[in-house]
Parts: structure tokens; sequence; C-alpha cells
């Protein structure tokens, strides 16, 4: 057994949060984002944060308030990636596990697939917990199953733009563009009328100025939405010339690793970001559609 999984969680994290930001965290008042999202993992015990990060049950919340239209199309779901129906799916598509964040394949030519290794792939990860990585709770009870979706193609390079909304209070405060360039994960930051920001969480930026999304008002909108009733979410889209879709509910962005630099930026995000209540589960709001959002 490895050392790391008889330590507690409590011990684990916070020696994490020490060996990212190089100082002990302040785990019972906390100030900064990072702290709080550190809060989170050790104290947040809400199921819905189980059911809102499984890459399935999400589905069912997001087509409830939404509409099951900003939903990428699901092809397949699995326990057996032996049963993934090849020959019936798509040239492109996308494979991924519903207990993980950041484990995926995105296939873009079927034709040249090496079909067992996909399986084999999706095999290793249905026998690893996620949770164990950096024991966020959220991760620990989701059932591991395989998904396979549509590929959103927004037209840039192998995959699509990410757009991550930070929602603090049920209002949307701030967006980051993630985008690969030359095989390496990129980042800039805007407000929410796209002025660019002079921001970082460490990634590098991507070159050139970026227009704002087609759909940038319908995607603060819904994350809005989806939001509501909560102290703070970040929710990820990706957006195309015809439409919007969701991409997943995070919680504990990045483990609280990635500090907002200029260093204002960490406290000021951590002052909007007011505790959540002890409340079991999170309000759920009537389902509405965006047209009737004003």
């Amino acid at each position: 057994m490895k050392i790391q999984k008889i330590i507690p969680d409590w011990a684990f994290a916070t020696f994490e949060h020490w060996r990212a930001h190089g100082r002990l965290p302040n785990v019972l008042r906390p100030t900064t984002f990072c702290e709080k999202v550190l809060h989170r993992i050790l104290f947040d015990r809400r199921e819905w944060l189980t059911d809102t990060t499984d890459k399935y049950r999400v589905r069912a919340y997001v087509e409830e308030r939404l509409g099951a239209e900003v939903l990428p199309k699901l092809l397949h779901v699995t326990d057996d990636p032996a049963t993934i129906p090849f020959d019936d799916l798509p040239s492109r598509f996308v494979v991924k596990p519903t207990h993980a964040s950041g484990w995926f394949e995105a296939i873009h030519d079927k034709a040249s697939l090496d079909r067992e290794k996909l399986i084999a792939q999706c095999r290793e990860w249905l026998a690893r917990s996620f949770y164990e990585v950096h024991r966020e709770w959220a991760y620990k009870n989701i059932m591991p199953r395989i998904l396979v979706q549509e590929f959103i193609n927004d037209g840039n390079a192998a995959l699509p733009t990410d757009y991550r909304f930070y929602v603090f209070g049920g209002k949307p405060e701030l967006i980051s563009v993630d985008r690969e360039q030359n095989d390496v994960a990129c980042c800039n930051f805007y407000d929410l009328s796209w002025r660019r920001l002079e921001l970082s969480n460490g990634r590098p930026e991507i070159a050139g100025d970026l227009p704002p999304p087609p759909h940038l008002r319908e995607m603060i909108q819904a994350a809005t939405l989806l939001a509501r009733g909560t102290a703070f979410v970040r929710i990820d889209f990706f957006d195309t010339e015809a439409q919007f879709y969701f991409a997943e509910m995070t919680w504990t962005p990045n483990c609280g690793f990635a500090a907002f630099k200029p260093p204002f930026y960490e406290r000021h995000f951590g002052d909007l970001w007011r505790l959540d209540r002890a409340s079991p589960r999170l309000p759920v709001p009537a389902a509405r559609s965006l047209r009737s959002v004003p």
C-alpha cells in the first residue's frame, strides 16, 4: 500500500496546498480563493456535489434547467468498454469516464482508431480512483462509467475552446478562455463585457486577440441558471456558430493549486465567495428555458 493512501484526507490536502503555495493555508478561516477551494475539499460533504460532478448524472440537472439541446449528444454509456458500438459511431467522437476530470480521448478519425488500445485505456480509467489523486471528495462516490459523446467542432484545431465561468453567489463574475496552442494549454481571462484582464493563473497566455464567442450572452444566462443557490461554482461551455454546449460543473477548480495573479485577485475572488451554508442540498429551482430569461 502506498504511504499516501493511509494519510488522512485533511493532512494530505493541506500538505499539497502548502507544496503548491509555499505556505500553510488558513483552513478554518479561509480568506483567499484557493484557501476556500481547500475548505470545500475538506469540509463540504453535500451529496449534490457528487451528483453534479458525475459527468453522466449532471446531464439530468442541466436538461431540467436549460433543455436537452445544450448537451452534447450522448452516444453510449457503459461500465464495460468492450460494449462500445464502434461501427455505429460517427467518424469523430469523445470518450471519457464519469468519475474524473481531464481524462478523455478525442477521436478525430474512427477509421484509424486502434479500438483495443482505446478499450484498454477505458479499463484503466475505470480501475482508478480520481478521488485518490488529490482527495477531492466530490469524486469519491461517483459510479465509474464510460461516456461516448458527440465531438463539438468549433473549428479550433483538435479541441474546442473551453469557456469557463466563475460564478459567485449565483452571479457570473469572471470568464477564463482555455485553448491549446502548439499542444500547450493556454488561458486568457475576461470580464463579462469581454474586456481582457491582466490576470493569470500560471498558464501561458493565448496569443493574439480573441473575439467574443457567438453566444456569450446566452452562456452568461445559462451559468446564472445552473449556479442558482450556490456560493461558488465554475461552469464550463463550448461554443460554435450554431449554438453553445454545456461541458461540466467544477466545484474545486485546479484543487486550489493555481492562485490568481496578481495577488489582489486571489483575495478579491476569495471575498466574493461566501462559504456555503450547512444545507444538505442545493435549492432546486423550477425548470426554465433560456428564452424566458430577461
